[in-house]
C-alpha cells in the first residue's frame, strides 16, 4: 500500500510537475483564419463549449494571434464604453498578437507559473517552429494532477475537517 501521510504526497509532487506537456493531453484548439470576423469568431468559442477563445493561424499553421473572452470584454467595458465591438471587424481589430506559448517539451511546472502569473485560463502549445499544435487548458492540468494521486484522492474523507460526534453505522 502506497504511503499517504503528507510528507510522502508532497515528495512525489516534484516529479509530477516535472512531466512534459506533451505527454498531457491537449485539446485541439479553435482556429480561425486572419480577417474572420470577430461575429464569427464568438460563435466559435459558443460552439465549443470548451475554452474562452480561439487561435487565429496562418495557412501554414503558424500562431499569429489569440482572441479571448477578455480581449472582447476589454472593449465593451474600456475606457470608452460607447464604443461598442463591431462584430463584423476582422479579428486582428482587437486580437492578441505574439501570445505567450508552451511547447511540448516545456513542463506541467512551467505551464501552470504561466498560468498562475498571468491568470490565463489556456495556453497555446506551438513546435519549433511556432506551429500551432494543441492548447493546454486549467481542466487539462487538474485532470493531470487528481489522477497523479488517485490513491490520495480516493482515502481522503469528504469533509476532512470534519470530526464525527460519535461513530456511526452498526
Amino acid at each position: 500500500m502506497a504511503d499517504l501521510t503528507e510528507r510522502a504526497v508532497a515528495a512525489r509532487v516534484p516529479s509530477i510537475t516535472s512531466a512534459v506537456l506533451g505527454t498531457i493531453g491537449r485539446r485541439e484548439p479553435t482556429t480561425v483564419a486572419p480577417g474572420t470576423s470577430i461575429g464569427t469568431c464568438l460563435r466559435a468559442i459558443q460552439r465549443t463549449g470548451t475554452g474562452d477563445s480561439v487561435f487565429v493561424t496562418a495557412p501554414d499553421g503558424t500562431l499569429l494571434g489569440v482572441l479571448t473572452e477578455r480581449d472582447i470584454f476589454g472593449q465593451l467595458v474600456g475606457p470608452d464604453v460607447a464604443s461598442a465591438v463591431d462584430v463584423d471587424a476582422p479579428v486582428e481589430t482587437i486580437m492578441t498578437t505574439g501570445p505567450h506559448t508552451l511547447t511540448p517539451d516545456q513542463t506541467v511546472r512551467d505551464a501552470l507559473e504561466l498560468m498562475q502569473s498571468r491568470r490565463y485560463r489556456n495556453v497555446p502549445m506551438v513546435d519549433d517552429t511556432g506551429h500551432l499544435v494543441g492548447v493546454v487548458r486549467q481542466v487539462d492540468l487538474l485532470k493531470f494532477l487528481a489522477e497523479s494521486f488517485p490513491e490520495e484522492l480516493l482515502n481522503l474523507p469528504p469533509r476532512p475537517h470534519q470530526r464525527m460526534e460519535r461513530p456511526e453505522g452498526g
